[in-house]
């Protein structure tokens, strides 16, 4: 049953997720951005499955808490980085599952946490850690030299004005180092202004930047992408949705790569199919998959979410211990 929107907090495009996952009576799934736990309860509810979660934040634990007073053994929440699934799964004595779902970001729960930093919507410490332990971004911005932090902001937020940034950081960081969500905001639109009928805030890529290179937030994604090859079932569905360029950028190259695509010489026609191209995924969404109007109207936070989706073939890569 495809669940209604609700005014209260629900999962970005759940009812796509669950089109292109399929869930099945008997199958393992994993949900590997447990977050409030929406994902796992829908699949739970979809099926008589059993679904293995995965979050590296500790407060996680009570929604995983009362998933499991409700579903029992068929659930199960793991400590750890979905990067790490492979790994994870291997602690459960879990070889091969028939899903896998990412719903890559911060959560709303995190976000409007002020003590967690990931949000200058709020004054809080300037920390940004999804698993807590770590560097924080207070320790990126006060201690990393001006050009490598200026590549971070560059390449992780495209902020296109990320020297005159870091340079500006830097600069006050002498006189006193950050240690709050606003001072640092005030500071980055101190250099860059609103343009023309942009919209987001001056400070809004800087702080994705931070908070993608504190997380390691696209290398989990790469490591993920690349354990779903070992641990998908010849027919297990792999869907991941995202919310900015650089994510989808990853996950349209990896399923591209896997699925035996190859770029064309014509610029009219920029991917074809290859017949000599080994097909690790069959892919589902031929381009990427947006929520519609109706959950855009009721959860602004989905306005910018991608999913795209792909299926395991039984094709085995040498470097692989999969099917």
């Amino acid at each position: 049953m495809v669940p209604e929107y609700r005014q209260e907090h629900f999962p970005v495009m759940l009812p796509q997720v669950l089109e292109y996952l399929a869930p099945k009576d008997g199958e393992t799934y994993v949900d590997g951005t447990f977050g409030l736990g929406g994902y796992s309860r829908a699949i739970l509810e979809a099926a008589q499955c059993r679904v293995i979660a995965i979050d590296r934040d500790v407060n996680a634990e009570p929604y995983a808490k009362e998933l499991f007073e409700e579903y029992g053994d068929r659930f199960k929440l793991v400590s750890g980085c979905f990067g790490d699934v492979k790994e994870l799964l291997a602690q459960e004595s879990v070889r091969f599952v028939d899903g896998f779902v990412l719903d890559i970001g911060v959560s709303s729960v995190q976000i409007d946490d002020a003590k967690r930093g990931f949000s200058f919507r709020f004054d809080g410490p300037l920390d940004m850690r999804m698993g807590q332990s770590g560097r924080s971004a207070a320790d990126l911005v006060n201690e990393t030299d001006e050009k490598e932090l200026a590549d971070i902001i560059y390449l992780y937020g495209e902020e296109r004005h990320s020297r005159r940034v870091a340079k500006e950081i830097v600069r006050r960081r002498v006189e006193e180092p950050f240690t709050t969500t606003l001072d640092l905001a005030d500071v980055v639109r101190s250099v860059v202004s609103r343009f023309g009928k942009e919209k987001i805030d001056p400070a809004t890529r800087t702080f994705q930047a931070l908070r993608i290179a504190v997380n390691d937030e696209l290398g989990e994604l790469e490591r993920a992408l690349a354990a779903s090859v070992d641990i998908l079932k010849p027919g297990g569905r792999l869907v991941v949705v995202t919310f900015h360029s650089l994510e989808d950028r990853i996950v349209k190259r990896f399923m591209r790569e896997k699925g035996g695509q190859v770029s064309s010489v014509s610029r009219h026609m920029p991917v074809e199919n290859s017949p000599d191209a080994p097909r690790v995924f069959e892919i589902l969404t031929r381009k990427a998959v947006f929520p519609d109007e109706k959950e855009v109207r009721v959860n602004d936070r989905s306005r910018s979410a991608k999913l795209r989706a792909a299926m395991r073939t039984d094709y085995k890569e040498e470097n692989s211990h999969g099917y």
